[in-house]
């Protein structure tokens, strides 16, 4: 039986305006290169991350030009998709494994399936034990979450903590975190150590002891009961009428008295559901910040426009377009471990190469064959 040739590792540089992440960092090359594969990396793929080619070359990667790294590619990494006539060269059937945002890059899709590619998309990782080291979004939200806070901190002209002086004492800044999945529990984390006095709420009832063990205080709707807003996967579902209109009277209420709100609420493959419209917005004080952490699905605050700082009746509105772009060199170091737990956990040595199983492969999986064959996609 001959030997299984080696696998080749294509990693690009990205062309998506603002991204700054890179999807091998030299440690994950090392690692990569250790199980069998050849790593062959763009040249400046890694610059804005704060990697150079040199580092890259020292942790055993071929380093040139696009065309050269692409071509007999077996496996092409990305942070974003890449365009599918950019990947000319790669063998056929190559997998493409990125964020590939399927739902509004559909004709992308279907380009990769016309290009017989196998595109996976890693945002569509199933929420479960053995693929939790390998969940971009997990990682990603989590330094997202603290960015926005150092982001609207920045932008707030008072300081977060109490301070007592000899000229008088300054208050805590107030803040609220809407929504506790894994970017909210770090943003009410990272609020705490500021010294800021911080509260946050959710649609998932279960998150109220997450909250209280962070040190803040749960803001709940009480009085609705028997309303759970957790879909399948772990992930928030939209919550019923009733129980927005109960949500929406206890954060307006809430909403007014507080200088900092963290908005960091999504739904894969849906807009971003609204949670502060303009009048609630009016109650608070002048000089509050929001950030929107859901700005490039359409934003949870009505008025907010990615990348740029709105002011509506005194309060500042922030979002970026790209959160973990504001941090590549974490950011990268954590999404290139994602893609290598990922492909070593399917690593046959038989084969030479990942072969992936049943359950993860059918999540992630969106082109075969020629086809688009991805459940979440075809329904």
């Amino acid at each position: 039986m001959p030997a299984p040739q080696e696998q080749r590792i294509a990693v690009l540089k990205e062309r998506a305006s603002g991204e700054t992440r890179v999807s091998a960092s030299p440690e994950t090359v090392r690692k990569l290169t250790a199980l069998g594969a050849v790593v062959a990396v763009e040249s400046g793929a890694g610059i804005a991350a704060s990697i150079s080619d040199d580092d890259y070359r020292a942790a055993g990667a071929e380093v040139g030009p696009l065309q050269v790294v692409l071509a007999g590619a077996d496996i092409v990494f990305a942070v974003q998709g890449p365009e599918p006539e950019l990947l000319a060269g790669v063998k056929p059937g190559a997998w493409v494994v990125a964020i590939l945002d399927p739902f509004a890059q559909r004709a992308r899709i279907d380009a990769y399936a016309a290009a017989g590619l196998e595109a996976l998309a890693m945002e569509f990782m199933p929420r479960i034990t053995r693929a939790q080291s390998m969940d971009v979004l997990s990682s990603q939200s989590n330094l997202s979450g603290y960015k926005a806070v150092l982001a609207a901190a920045s932008a707030y002209g008072r300081a977060f903590p109490m301070m007592m002086t000899a000229a008088g004492t300054v208050s805590a800044a107030k803040c609220f975190v809407m929504g506790v999945g894994v970017a909210g529990l770090q943003a009410i984390a990272t609020a705490r150590r500021l010294g800021a006095q911080v509260s946050a709420t959710d649609v998932r009832s279960a998150t109220k002891e997450q909250i209280q063990s962070l040190g803040a205080k749960p803001i709940f709707v009480e009085n609705v009961a028997g309303i759970e807003g957790e879909g399948s996967g772990g992930y928030a579902t939209e919550m019923s009428e009733e129980y927005q209109r109960a949500q929406a009277d206890l954060v307006s209420s809430h909403i007014a008295k507080q200088d900092i709100v963290i908005t960091t609420a999504l739904i894969p493959g849906r807009a971003a559901p609204r949670l502060i419209t303009d009048a609630q917005i009016a109650t608070m004080k002048p000089g509050s910040v929001i950030f929107d952490l859901a700005a490039p699905q359409g934003g949870n605050v009505e008025g907010c426009v990615a990348d740029q700082v709105t002011l509506r009746h005194g309060v500042k509105i922030i979002g970026y377009s790209n959160t973990p772009a504001h941090l590549p060199a974490d950011t990268s170091a954590l999404y290139s471990r994602n893609l290598f737990n990922f492909v070593s956990a399917f690593w046959d040595k038989e084969h030479g190469g990942p072969v992936l199983d049943e359950e993860i492969g059918d999540s992630v999986r969106l082109t075969r064959g020629g086809h688009v064959v991805n459940a979440r996609l075809l329904g």
